[in-house]
């Protein structure tokens, strides 16, 4: 199998990529949390968010699973869907510890608030110590709150995650889902809506040829449609199996 990296000369401009949401995910497995999320977005559009009776595991849902499962891609869409229907939304990770700062700074104002608010926390099992501590203390007000939702999403299920255990307890307090790999036929069936949503014709040997020969996760193959679709712009050829191999051919 080929793993080597993209051509340096084809580094990928993803501009014009289309923006993660819940309709361009292929659920495979997880139709019951790509439904619940659905919900919860239509909740928004309806303007019921703002309801009295809007109980916590209507607010709190974590999923795990592999990576390449789309559990990043979920948190984006949701987050995504909230800011189109003007929620504020927070998008908090591992890797970015002042953002984690900023929203404790105005959590207190935000957990008494009836405007709804957003926040998605991305690679929970890669907190650091502080960073637990920091979410500890987010989950609490959100428990405390009527209209913050929040979104997580690790590599283990809360009970098999390395962190402190009343930060497990806590993460089991709304809905939890396990996302799913996909199978080879739904990789090809999401390639193929991922090239035409980007107006992007594939000749039909070149999905199996490159999930024989290729990166099987699926950001890598993401990755690489958005690849092509720049290659084939540059040269105006069409997505052909002489194409692919060009384009992936050492340089």
């Amino acid at each position: 199998m080929n793993t080597s990296p993209l051509p340096k000369q084809f580094a990928l401009d993803i501009s014009h990529s289309p923006k993660a949401s819940l309709e361009n995910f292929l659920p495979g497995k997880d139709l019951a949390l790509l439904s619940a999320l659905q919900d919860i977005e239509k909740s928004w559009r309806k303007g019921n968010s703002q309801s009295s009776e809007n109980p916590l595991n209507q607010r709190w849902i974590y999923w795990w699973g592999p990576e390449g499962s789309g559990r990043t891609h979920l948190l984006d869409a949701i987050g995504n869907a909230a800011e189109h229907t003007g929620l504020e939304c927070i998008a908090l990770t591992p890797f970015e510890p002042a953002s984690w700062v900023r929203l404790e700074e105005k959590m207190r104002a935000i957990s008494e608030s009836a405007t709804p608010s957003v926040i998605t926390v991305d690679d929970v099992d890669r907190l650091d110590d502080r960073l637990v501590g920091s979410l500890f203390r987010i989950l609490n007000g959100v428990q405390a709150s009527k209209a913050v939702y929040i979104f997580m999403a690790g590599d283990a299920a809360p009970a098999n995650l390395k962190l402190r255990e009343d930060l497990r307890t806590r993460l089991g307090w709304g809905l939890i889902f396990q996302t799913q790999l996909l199978d080879d036929d739904e990789k090809i069936q999401a390639i193929e809506e991922a090239a035409k949503a980007r107006g992007l014709v594939l000749s039909p040997d070149v999905l199996p040829w490159l999930l024989s020969r290729f990166y099987r996760d699926m950001p890598s193959l993401m990755a690489l449609i958005d690849a092509l679709d720049a290659y084939s712009l540059e040269t105006k050829r069409a997505v052909t199996l002489p194409l692919v191999r060009e384009l992936l051919q050492p340089k």
